[in-house]
């Protein structure tokens, strides 16, 4: 490694930067082969997932590898957080802030969601067992688990931008 060594948030920006206008992985590990290490990539390339890092099936390439994009909005949503974090808050607080804040809505989201379809199934057997009623108050507390789901998730995505 020749150049200085980056920060994780700044190779998270390399990544969703490249990101922008799509990019393969295989041409990540080249262009920050030089500054930092291959578990350093992609530690940032797993991070930049919280920030809206999407892959693209259909172009994926034997020799290239994944191909990634980002979604505009998620990358503005990331450049503001940077920002900020250079306005002066203490060094990784702020970004370990919001990749705090993406898992807890990812395990809050995917816990509504899996008590849902949990709920959903228990009903379904119920009835199918002749415990009719167990079976639709199953049923409704697994209607409203999903309606509380879908809040939930209309609320995250407007708080993530």
């Amino acid at each position: 490694m020749n150049a200085p060594p980056f920060s994780p948030l700044e190779l998270t920006d390399r990544v969703l930067t490249m990101a922008k206008t799509g990019v393969y992985r295989q041409s990540v590990f080249e262009a920050l082969g030089p500054v930092a290490t291959q578990r350093q990539i992609r530690a940032a390339i797993a991070q930049a997932k919280q920030f809206g890092l999407y892959t693209v099936a259909a172009l994926r390439d034997e020799d290239l590898g994944t191909y990634y994009q980002v979604e505009p909005a998620s990358y503005e949503s990331f450049q503001a957080a940077a920002k900020a974090l250079a306005a002066g808050s203490p060094p990784d607080s702020l970004a370990d802030q919001v990749v705090a804040t993406h898992s807890a809505l990812r395990a809050m989201l995917s816990a509504v969601a899996s008590s849902t379809l949990g709920l959903g199934l228990l009903g379904g057997w119920c009835l199918l067992d002749g415990h009719t009623q167990l079976g639709h108050g199953l049923w409704l507390g697994a209607g409203v688990a999903g309606g509380l789901w879908s809040l939930q998730r209309w609320i995250a995505r407007r708080a993530l931008g």
